[in-house]
């Protein structure tokens, strides 16, 4: 399976799923849209992944090559590739499903944990409780027709299932270690104060214990999203 994984920044980058693509054998091709890079024509690849950013789904004057994705991102859904989103990006798959996105009740940055929702599909294995990276202040709403599969504290909607095949993560599963560090420089300036808001040495201290059960169930999750 070829995936195409779209860059909307250069320190967000596809991480443990560029891991779990060359264990499976998926040549995995990047486009950095933010550097007005062409995007491929949609008969090259088998399906998309849509990683995250620091702007915003409702920038288009500030972005512009934005609308230009929401179109691209539009066509993929309609072709029937699997579709996955993880933060902006699974807020471009929701807007593209005719969904909201709104500024949150919370900033939610750290480490959280997320649980399983009661509309999660049973043959998704999601753990009932699962500790993970959160880096956003937007939220969506979920879809017409899409599945809320989970939840936090601070943000209800942490993740939707459209159909079998186009998923939208808000909290950021793929995080690793050194990713982590690379955010939490290029965006030390949003590291306030905050009921949902870890501080950068917080952020850097989780053990790797939590990394290697977070991409354990990403890689599980990522499994059955390619499959159906």
């Amino acid at each position: 399976m070829n995936i195409l994984c779209i860059k909307h920044i250069d320190f967000e980058g596809p991480g443990a799923i560029a891991l779990w693509a060359q264990q499976n054998g998926h040549p995995l091709e990047m486009a950095s849209i933010y550097q007005n890079h062409p995007l491929p024509a949609p008969n090259t690849f088998d399906a998309l992944v849509v990683m995250g950013g620091p702007m915003n789904v409702y920038e288009d004057v500030k972005y512009p090559w934005l609308a230009k994705e929401k179109r691209y991102i539009r066509s993929a859904i309609g072709s029937g590739k699997p579709v996955l989103g993880v933060c902006l990006g699974a807020q471009l798959i929701a807007h593209a499903l005719g969904a909201k996105v709104t500024p949150g009740a919370h900033q939610e940055i750290g480490w959280f944990p997320i649980r399983r929702s009661a509309d999660c599909p049973a043959e998704w294995s999601l753990p009932d409780s699962l500790q993970a990276c959160h880096w956003h202040g937007d939220t969506f709403a979920i879809p017409t027709g899409a599945r809320l599969i989970a939840e936090s504290d601070a943000c209800q909607n942490q993740g939707f299932l459209y159909r079998t095949h186009i998923l939208g993560l808000q909290c950021h599963l793929e995080m690793t270690r050194e990713g982590l560090a690379l955010l939490a420089t290029a965006c030390q300036d949003e590291l306030v104060d905050g009921r949902y808001i870890q501080s950068r040495e917080r952020l850097q201290s989780e053990p790797d214990e939590t990394f290697k059960q977070m991409h354990a169930a990403l890689f599980r999750i990522l499994d059955e999203w390619s499959t159906h």
